[in-house]
This record gives C-alpha cells, structure tokens and sequence, in this order.
C-alpha cells in the first residue's frame, strides 16, 4: 500500500534532520489511522490478558457517552418543548462522563498512548528504550498506588457510615443519587487496577519481546 504524501513528507524531513534515527514513526502511524490506512490496534501485547480485557471494556464507556448525550437532548425537549424539565438527566451525564474520564487514562495506559514527553525517548536506541518502559512502568505503578490509597480514604468517607454500614454519599439535589458516592469508589478501583497495570507492563517490557 502506498504511503500517503503528507506521510512521506514527514518522513523525509526526519531523516534529513537526524539521519538514521527515525523520529516520525509514531506520527507516520498517528496519521495512518486516522486517514483509516490503519486498523485498531488495540492493546499493546504487553498490557497482557488484562489489557485486553480493559481495551474491550473501553466500548462499554463509548456507549455510555452516547446515552448521556441522548439524555442531553431528551432534557433539552422536555424542557423548552413541553416545559417539564427532568430532575435526574443533568446529574446522571455528569455522572457518566465522570466516569468515562476516570475510565480513559487506564484505558489508554493499556494502549500505550497516554500523554508524554518523547525527546529523549526517540533518540535513544530499543535497548534503552525497553529500560526506560520499564522504569517508566514501575514510577507509574508506584503513584497508581498512591494515588489508590489516597482514593481509599475518600471511600471510606463518602461509602461507609461512622459504625461502619454501608451508606453512599449522595448529591443533595431533589433527586438526591448515590452518584458522588459511586463515582469515589470507581476511582478506587480503577487506581488500583492501574497500579497492576503498570507492574504488568513492568515485568513485560523486562521479559522483552516474544
């Protein structure tokens, strides 16, 4: 298949600025995919069968971004069509998107395309590289964790009454959902999760390629 111009063009031009070292791979693939010359890729191998499982999930959260957006509308119509506005519609998209934005930075550590700082990264040979991964893994683990237990704290907050029952913190609105409650405790688990994550990737990356 033959590459796309603009591809091309990048391709030389880093060639040209830092001879053999090839800079442009990760855009040369970056617009492969979104021109469609490319498939989904997925989770990386690395991320293992529970990458794999967490990629999948991804879907679940798209779809639940486009309920809340349907929701949105319903509101919209209810409200400035037949003046009766809903009282659980603004409340519970905030919700799902929350919940989808929590959801995406592990769905994204599994794809290995979370946001980073490659300038040193690019440059250096793969045997450094597959180091940096798995240093790189083991500090993202090691604030995963962190980041989980300070999370933890919140739950036992909003999650559990003072003689230890179970009691949700809710929103306080005339519909009054569980949802801040909930939210905390998707934030733990999804930490956690994360954490392991990262030691996955850890143990992978030092394996080294199959």
């Amino acid at each position: 298949m033959t590459e796309p111009y603009s591809t091309r063009l990048f391709v030389l031009y880093g060639r040209r600025v830092w001879g053999d070292v090839d800079l442009t791979r990760d855009i040369q693939e970056k617009i492969e995919q979104v021109l469609g010359h490319d498939t989904d890729p997925g989770a990386i191998p690395e991320a293992g069968l529970m990458g794999w499982i967490i990629d999948k999930l991804g879907v679940v959260f798209a779809l639940s971004l486009i309920a809340s957006m349907l929701m949105l509308i319903y509101e919209i119509v209810m409200r400035y069509v037949f003046n009766a506005p809903t009282i659980w519609a603004h409340e519970t998209t905030i919700f799902i998107s929350g919940m989808a934005f929590i959801y995406g930075g592990l769905y994204c550590v599994t794809r290995n395309q979370h946001i980073r700082v490659v300038l040193i990264y690019d440059v250096v040979p793969p045997r450094i590289r597959r180091i940096l991964d798995v240093m790189i893994s083991l500090i993202s683990a090691l604030a995963s964790a962190f980041f989980a237990w300070a999370s933890w704290l919140m739950v036992q907050r909003s999650a559990f009454a003072p003689d230890g029952t179970v009691r949700l913190e809710r929103s306080g609105s005339a519909w009054d959902p569980v949802f801040p409650g909930v939210t905390k405790i998707g934030l733990f688990v999804v930490l956690t999760v994360m954490s392991v994550q990262f030691l996955i990737l850890a143990y992978n990356y030092a394996k080294g390629p199959k």
